[in-house]
């Protein structure tokens, strides 16, 4: 592996483990075992390395995020397992920069440049949570007002956001399958509500899965 990439995968799993703002570059070059030179000669700074590990992350959860919008993921009860495994990558590319949500504002204070695009990566996190809302309330025999289902997409954003962080001040360091099987959880159980006679039916579906789910850890 060259240097360059060596730094990438150190500074990101130091940052994952000690938080981004307890890591300094020296650290960084300490647990590589080079001069901070030679650090410096491929990153000047903190600065480019949270900028390019954004990218990385940006690039691979922007794909994920895509898929909702470019092909629904189905609408028979099965979905509700298609939509399960969706939700775990997505959470599961969420854990592995899970620096990032851990302390989210005060890393988009310091780190001005990725906040636009962050803001977009929430906006595409909305469109994927609607289209796939609205798939699966579609056939429900509960009329649902367009306010209702933006309000429910909005609630699901924010536990979306914000649940690495939740699950880690509740319940401190746990196995990251289980964090993010509980959360996949919390996010489809919040659309039982609307589903009408099926709400039950979903509900016990997604029970199973997490019980199957925690089964296999």
């Amino acid at each position: 592996m060259k240097t360059r990439d060596r730094i990438l995968v150190t500074s990101l799993a130091l940052f994952n483990e000690e938080g981004e703002a307890h890591t300094t570059t020296i650290d960084i070059a300490n647990e590589l075992d080079i001069s901070p030179g030679n650090l410096y000669y491929h990153f000047k700074g903190k600065d480019q390395l949270i900028a390019e590990l954004f990218h990385q992350y940006e690039v691979a959860i922007t794909g994920t995020l895509a898929a909702p919008l470019e092909s629904p993921l189905g609408s028979e009860r099965d979905s509700v397992e298609n939509n399960w495994y969706y939700l775990y990558v997505v959470l599961e590319e969420m854990y592995q920069y899970r620096f990032l949500y851990h302390n989210l504002d005060d890393i988009l204070h310091r780190y001005p440049a990725i906040e636009k695009r962050f803001r977009q990566l929430i906006q595409l996190k909305r469109a994927a949570l609607f289209a796939i809302c609205q798939r699966l309330i579609e056939e429900s025999v509960i009329e649902t007002e367009e306010q209702q289902l933006v309000s429910l997409v909005d609630n699901m954003t924010l536990v979306l956001n914000y649940w690495l962080n939740y699950a880690r001040l509740l319940h401190g360091e746990r196995e990251p399958q289980l964090i993010i099987h509980q959360g996949v959880l919390q996010l489809l159980t919040m659309v039982a509500p609307y589903l009408g006679e099926d709400q039950i039916t979903f509900y016990h579906d997604c029970e199973s899965i997490y019980a199957d789910m925690l089964e296999r850890y």
